[in-house]
């Protein structure tokens, strides 16, 4: 379990959690027996269930390893809240609907040794027709940046030096911050040995909100980058759509982008305490 922070393979583990409770004990549990040193610091974004109750009873049983904290917001600004408590040279991000491999964290600690950022294997487990869907994959020089923050690693110097999450991003506040680190000139390591489950939506509808949700942020990052539309390898997205939930998703994240597109230059001309109403109302939709 965690140490020391002076090693320098020292790892903090980051991870925001809302209404979790169905699936935060499993992931915990799933940590405890990670190699060190590393600590886990939950940040609950006020949670209505018991995730919190969750997260303080393993920083109680583990006071030296595990922090429970609490902030409203974004999954950015919950993640960048966390990074600044924490005490490793290297952040490791998850989530709370997933659980880790026993050996994800030294894997990820080992090519964090070579490389700055590093994203691991993520493997659905669900309902077997939404384990088929692979991502919509974003290019940026060359590199694939659509890596999710359920299992990702980064040194904390760099992420530093990127401002870290972009806290207006209601979703893909992952690919923006993969994108400035490749801009920045980090190269992003793939590493599937480093392998975290992941629990997909439980019902249609659940599935079909957070394909929504991740066409908005998509959008978003036009707005914030610039056209991405030739970063796409859009032959391979169109044949991909080979079965009706397929096709679902895509129209359903289409929707969400059409919905950033017709809202957008509304919220760019709220006043910061509507703009803040409004990512607040977005966000209790989207984990609704």
């Amino acid at each position: 379990m965690g140490s020391d922070p002076s090693d320098r393979s020292f790892i903090s583990i980051v991870i925001t959690v809302k209404n979790e409770g169905a699936h935060l004990r499993h992931l915990l549990e799933s940590l405890v027996p990670q190699e060190g040193p590393y600590e886990v610091i939950v940040v609950d974004a006020l949670s209505r269930d018991d995730t919190f109750d969750i997260a303080q009873e393993f920083a109680a049983r583990y006071p030296n390893t595990f922090q429970a904290r609490q902030r409203f917001g974004s999954r950015g600004m919950g993640r960048n809240a966390g990074v600044e408590l924490a005490r490793g040279e290297f952040i490791a991000f998850t989530d709370g609907d997933c659980f880790a491999d026993s050996h994800w964290l030294s894997t990820l600690r080992s090519s964090l040794g070579q490389d700055d950022v590093v994203a691991g294997r993520t493997v659905p487990v669900g309902r077997s027709q939404y384990n088929m869907l692979e991502r919509v994959e974003l290019f940026q020089r060359g590199s694939d940046v659509t890596y999710p923050s359920c299992n990702l690693g980064y040194r904390r110097s760099l992420f530093q030096d990127l401002g870290g999450f972009d806290p207006h991003f209601i979703t893909a506040e992952d690919i923006d911050l993969n994108l400035r680190a490749v801009e920045r000139g980090a190269r992003i390591r793939y590493e599937e040995r480093a392998i975290i489950y992941h629990a997909m939506r439980p019902s249609f509808i659940r599935f079909l909100y957070q394909a929504f949700w991740n066409g908005y942020g998509r959008k978003q990052l036009t707005e914030k980058h610039g056209s991405l539309w030739g970063n796409y390898r859009i032959r391979r997205l169109m044949s991909g759509q080979r079965s009706v939930i397929a096709w679902a998703r895509l129209v359903a994240a289409l929707a969400g982008y059409m919905m950033r597109v017709l809202t957008g230059n509304r919220l760019l001309n709220e006043t910061p305490g509507d703009r803040a109403s409004t990512r607040r109302e977005l966000d209790e939709r989207r984990t609704a």
